[in-house]
């Protein structure tokens, strides 16, 4: 007696509800990854083609691949890492110096209007001094090393996320503040329940632009009187002529700049859960 197997096909309602959860996952996964990475794409594309075509001078600009080659060796003999390490410290120092001192700061001018009257014209003078021209004196008071590389990443730093602390405050809902007056709540639990967590997209948004600002500032930093650090690294791949090497280190603070705005995003969708909560 033999067994019959059916290879019927499935019935057409199990292969629409098939095709809607893979056209589902695909908008949900596949659309937006493609999507962001679309131009990235082109762009270490053209960067490959540029230089083996002779568009541009591969002395001056390698193929992306050869530049990925010469990392993963560099980071294999043990060289790349200590470098690494040490920016990210640097980097984080002047960042974490930058929110201690601007958010407390922010939230008492933004939330004290008379404060702000008096250290608005001292904030605004200070805040357009160019970080670079104070370069020598922070060699003057700190010398040179780790403390001077803070110093100057901590000055680009304090800046945006003051200002986007202060405008958090400011942008407060007024009829939420006045409805928690009206039943009676003191200033400082208005403070706590109300304006600090309406100005935390604001905090994140500024702190976003320090840490953007903290690399861009630590290639400088490193670039005088350092002896290790990425931007220590460029400057001594360009005296030595090694392009790979230079185009290596360019690359890692990109990345690191990528990932610290990835973790202030992840951080601030945490934070505001509750504004996803009450939308949905």
């Amino acid at each position: 007696m033999s067994i019959q197997v059916s290879h019927e096909a499935a019935p057409p309602d199990v292969r629409e509800r098939d095709w809607r959860v893979g056209a589902k996952a695909f908008a949900l996964w596949v659309e937006p990854v493609a999507r962001n990475s679309a131009a990235i794409l082109v762009f270490l594309l053209l960067w490959e083609l540029a230089p083996r075509f002779g568009l541009i001078n591969r002395t001056f600009l390698p193929p992306f691949s050869e530049v990925v080659t010469r990392g993963v060796e560099y980071a294999w003999a043990g060289k790349l890492w200590p470098q690494v390490f040490v920016s990210i410290e640097r980097a984080a120092g002047g960042f974490a110096l930058g929110v201690i001192t601007a958010v407390p700061l922010g939230l008492l001018v933004g939330w004290y209007k008379p404060l702000e009257a008096y250290l608005n014209p001292l904030l605004q003078l200070l805040r357009q001094t160019n970080p670079v021209s104070l370069f020598p004196a922070f060699i003057l008071f700190f010398g040179i090393g780790y403390a001077t590389n803070v110093a100057i990443i901590y000055w680009v730093v304090v800046w945006p996320i003051l200002l986007g602390t202060v405008t958090g405050v400011r942008q407060a809902d007024p009829a939420l503040v006045k409805y928690a007056r009206s039943i009676g709540l003191p200033d400082w639990r208005i403070f706590v329940k109300v304006v600090l967590p309406s100005a935390l997209p604001s905090i994140i948004t500024g702190a976003r632009l320090g840490a953007t600002y903290s690399f861009l500032m630590l290639v400088v930093s490193e670039m005088v009187g350092a002896s290790s650090g990425l931007g220590y690294l460029i400057v001594n791949a360009q005296y030595l002529l090694s392009v790979h090497l230079l185009y290596v280190g360019v690359i890692v603070l990109a990345l690191l700049g990528i990932a610290s705005n990835w973790g202030l995003v992840a951080l601030e969708r945490r934070l505001t859960a509750w504004k996803q909560d009450i939308r949905s």
